[in-house]
């Protein structure tokens, strides 16, 4: 008995340090914002009404112009779109990307050109994205004038109807890099024997990737679609200095939103809403990640 209290005071001896850093910087702020958000700016409990603002205000969610109009659709849907269109580019082009560049003469320079998109500063991000976008030395407009699509050609950042849809090809263009490393290194695990084996049975290149490379990466995927989940809810720097959000609300996201609400309306309490609702789908996120991953661990 007196061996295993032994043993428990020895392991919270060494956690005790992270547990005591893990309240003061996690737990306690993420307590503090909570209540706020039941609260109003003259410390009166006001219960979920808060909520009820914050989701009901056309920032958040404007039913009016979603879908069939032309942005601003709210905070929400911005963000939803930004997922489904951003999460299986970066997926499928790391995934290409990895498989094409195993075995070729310079592929690992290629990989660090690509991966230098990941680790370049968002808020340096979001004015390269608005240089590539720019209408008279951007690239996108330079390929669009090159195949006569003069019709396109604009800067697209300033446009409510574009403006969204260049922030996320921007971003895919900087967070492809995250995907390809993990899928290059996953790809490093699968045995050659495997390759060898399908091979001799006559399976081609594409069954090899379907019946092998694919279902083998399954980790790497649940972990790359988890992060960069992460990284669509949280997304702030890139979108606040490429375009601000604008224009007129044209790309606004959640993080943007909380931000405003925060520091220039000077309403903490709403802001502390949108913290909440984002911790939630966070911690969603998270339980998926670690219940998918004990599952393939089994």
């Amino acid at each position: 008995m007196r061996k295993k209290i032994g043993q428990w005071l020895e392991v919270l001896i060494f956690v005790s340090p992270a547990i005591i850093l893990l309240t003061i910087f996690v737990i306690i702020p993420a307590v503090k914002t909570l209540s706020l958000s039941f609260f109003n700016s003259e410390g009166n409990f006001v219960g979920f009404q808060n909520f009820s603002d914050v989701l009901l205000s056309s920032d958040i969610l404007n039913l009016s112009r979603f879908p069939f109009k032309s942005p601003p659709w709210g905070a929400i849907p911005h963000n939803t779109v930004w997922i489904l269109i951003h999460l299986p580019l970066v997926v499928s082009l790391g995934m290409i990307l990895a498989v094409l560049l195993r075995d070729v003469w310079g592929g690992s320079f290629i990989k660090s050109i690509i991966f230098l998109g990941m680790v370049t500063p968002m808020v340096v991000g979001g004015g390269i994205i608005r240089f590539i976008f720019d209408e008279h030395a951007g690239v996108v407009n330079g390929l669009l004038r090159f195949f006569g699509l003069n019709q396109f050609v604009r800067s697209w950042t300033v446009y409510p109807d574009t403006a969204l849809l260049a922030l996320i090809l921007g971003s895919v263009l900087l967070w492809t890099g995250f995907s390809l490393i993990l899928y290059s290194s996953g790809l490093s695990t699968i045995p050659d024997e495997l390759y060898e084996a399908a091979e001799v049975d006559g399976a081609n290149s594409l069954q090899r990737l379907f019946y092998i490379t694919i279902p083998s990466l399954r980790p790497v995927t649940v972990t790359v679609v988890a992060m960069t989940l992460l990284w669509e809810l949280k997304i702030f720097d890139l979108v606040y200095t490429a375009t601000g959000g604008g224009p007129g609300g044209a790309s606004t996201v959640l993080a943007l939103r909380m931000y405003s609400l925060a520091f220039r309306a000077l309403d903490p309490n709403r802001s502390a809403v949108i913290a909440t609702l984002m911790t939630v789908l966070t911690l969603i996120i998270g339980i998926w990640l670690v219940r998918s991953t004990r599952r393939m661990e089994e």
